[in-house]
């Protein structure tokens, strides 16, 4: 049985590349295969509403609150890995040393701390590369720091023109889900904050990738339940968080195939440009693989133990996130 995600516009858009790749393909076959085991294992409770343990980056129990820290880490979270070095970024934070995107939740967290007023849409408009460079400061300047400052102050001037400067009072005025006839969430987001139009053009096709809206939208939802707010009421129509991990693990189960050349590309480190058909190819075959893999999961687990494709993007993320093994690389914002 398909999941109700197969009429996402998102997964919708991607027929063109998946049935026209020349660099990267899915193995059904190793789907099936892999999803055998992966419906037997335990996956974290993202639908409770149960006090969630304590974050090392917790900013308390106001749900507004909340939501311009999730949002504020949505516009920041891309590139944490020096392109010419490879080193990551890392800092230390409460005698605990962090490294990639946790590091950067370190350095927003301790500002909110010290009472900067981060979480404002007006802060955001007018932040400078020397105020940033200053909030993260750790064992090598954050990488694309310009793209970052140029990210902030436009998303903040229409925060601050239009909602306060409040991320909380732009949720507020949306329909409470990704898609509402244009009043979702996703669609306004998307529209209103240029930034996280997540798109690209592959031979005439608009494809649709929607990376760090989705996943912001998604953080917003499972971490606000124990608290009392429900953000998305179709949270099945979320598709998996393209990005430079979920394709290492696809290609570690075998689930997907390179073409040679791009094997070696990827292994030798060497960047492949944003919208070029392999960057292209590699994530729309990520976002429709763990959909697929998510059906086939589903299939072989009870009514009442189906998940969502976000839990499934998130079991691939966690187990090789860290790992050894090359991703791709490209330079964007998107993810």
């Amino acid at each position: 049985m398909r999941g109700k995600w197969w009429s996402n516009p998102i997964l919708s858009s991607l027929t063109p590349v998946i049935e026209g790749s020349r660099y990267v393909s899915t193995n059904g076959a190793e789907i099936e295969r892999v999803a055998q085991w992966m419906a037997a294992e335990e996956f974290p409770n993202f639908k409770s509403t149960a006090p969630a343990a304590k974050s090392p980056f917790d900013v308390g129990q106001d749900p507004d609150r909340n939501i311009d820290f999730t949002m504020l880490i949505a516009i920041l979270n891309f590139a944490f890995t020096d392109f010419a070095t490879s080193q990551k970024f890392e800092v230390d934070y409460n005698g605990v040393r962090y490294s990639d995107s946790e590091a950067m939740y370190a350095c927003l967290h301790k500002a909110i701390a010290a009472g900067q007023p981060i979480l404002t849409g007006q802060w955001a408009a007018s932040v400078t590369r020397r105020d940033l460079a200053e909030l993260f400061s750790g064992n090598i300047e954050m990488p694309m720091l310009d793209e970052r400052v140029a990210a902030l102050n436009t998303v903040g001037t229409t925060l601050s023109e239009k909602y306060d400067g409040k991320w909380h009072r732009w949720v507020a005025s949306c329909a409470p889900a990704l898609y509402a006839h244009g009043d979702g969430l996703l669609e306004r987001l998307v529209t209103e904050f240029p930034r996280f139009d997540d798109t690209s053009n592959w031979k005439g096709h608009k494809i649709q990738i929607q990376k760090l809206s989705q996943l912001g939208l998604w953080s917003l939802h499972r971490g606000l339940a124990p608290l009392g707010r429900t953000v998305l009421s179709d949270p099945e129509m979320c598709t998996a968080f393209a990005d430079y991990i979920i394709p290492v693990a696809l290609k570690s189960m075998g689930i997907f195939e390179y073409e040679g050349s791009l094997d070696q590309r990827i292994a030798a480190g060497e960047l492949l440009p944003r919208d070029s058909e392999e960057e292209i190819e590699l994530r729309a075959h990520s976002i429709y693989a763990v959909a697929v893999l998510a059906d086939e999961v589903n299939a072989r687990r009870p009514a009442d133990k189906q998940l969502l494709i976000p839990e499934v993007d998130y079991r691939l993320w966690k187990s090789y996130h860290a790992t050894h093994y090359p991703h791709h690389l490209t330079r964007t914002v998107m993810y």
